[in-house]
């Protein structure tokens, strides 16, 4: 709230896992949960779901849980109503993630069963005052892309994301494909790229007309010791920071630039101290 952030993205797998979708909805939703007066958004699970090499078929997956290993079926109804149980503002269809480079035949399938995941999402969503997103699918290829676009539009959804993208193709293959994609989305809903979050490709996709963006790279080079700042990366478990008593980014004027050296970061980072 103090860095002035508006949307939270929440992660319906885990919670669906632990401590669950009926505790959190029993405590308020996730508003009530976690106390945060700002907007939140659920992705679907999906991402996760398909990282594990789960059991796809046309009616829906069935992975294993990353904690207890035990068995669980994910269907569009069932993310829809997991999603509805935690309260987001903003909730995301079930749509089927490939990983790239991946053959025709399957990016093409992935296309038909996001396509045909998302209309039976569009039916089973009935809370009031939720959003609710499509996705469009289609690997590296622009005219997949642009196929997924337009069947996604047609259910008129409330915004729409864009996945599959920035998950180990070229910059320059994906950026086409990301340009056919949003060309094909209404300009008047949001446009969310999912999973992308380095400072360039923001820059690249804004100019393309991206809207939104999540990702974990920024906190995650955090819990690393790295910092993204005005002058580039700095790695701050660098022994050259040592005596360093200067702060991260001598353009910043946010509390920890404020008030904290890269010597005393440094020194955190150094012992395992989390607040680093």
């Amino acid at each position: 709230e103090d860095l002035g952030v508006s949307v939270v993205l929440a992660n319906t797998y885990h919670l669906m896992l632990r401590p669950g979708a009926e505790t959190v909805a029993g405590l308020g939703g996730l508003h009530g949960f976690t106390g945060f007066a700002g907007h939140f958004l659920t992705d679907s699970g999906g991402y996760q779901v398909f990282s594990l090499d789960p059991e796809v078929d046309d009616d829906g997956v069935t992975f294993r849980s990353t904690y207890d290993g035990s068995s669980h079926r994910f269907t569009p109804e069932k993310a829809v109503a997991v999603q509805e149980l935690l309260g987001a503002d903003i909730q995301m269809v079930l749509d089927v993630c490939p990983p790239l480079p991946s053959p025709p035949e399957v990016l093409r399938q992935a296309v038909e069963r996001t396509a045909a995941w998302a209309g039976r999402a569009r039916r089973a969503h009935r809370r009031e005052g939720q959003a609710l997103f499509g996705i469009v699918q289609g690997g590296a290829d622009p005219q997949l892309r642009s196929e997924s676009a337009a069947r996604t539009t047609e259910l008129a959804f409330d915004g729409y994301g864009i996945g599959g993208l920035s998950v180990g193709e070229p910059r320059d293959q994906m950026l086409p494909a990301l340009a056919a994609a949003v060309a094909g989305l209404p300009a008047d809903r949001p446009r969310y790229l999912m999973g992308v979050g380095d400072p360039v490709s923001i820059a690249e996709a804004v100019a393309l007309g991206v809207d939104m963006f999540d990702c974990v790279l920024p906190t995650r080079l955090g819990r690393h010791g790295t910092a993204l700042t005005s002058a580039g990366r700095v790695h701050l478990r660098g022994a050259a920071w040592a005596r360093d008593d200067g702060p991260v980014d001598s353009s910043c004027a946010c509390s920890v630039c404020r008030r904290h050296s890269r010597a005393y970061l440094r020194h955190l980072f150094m012992v395992g101290e989390p607040v680093a």
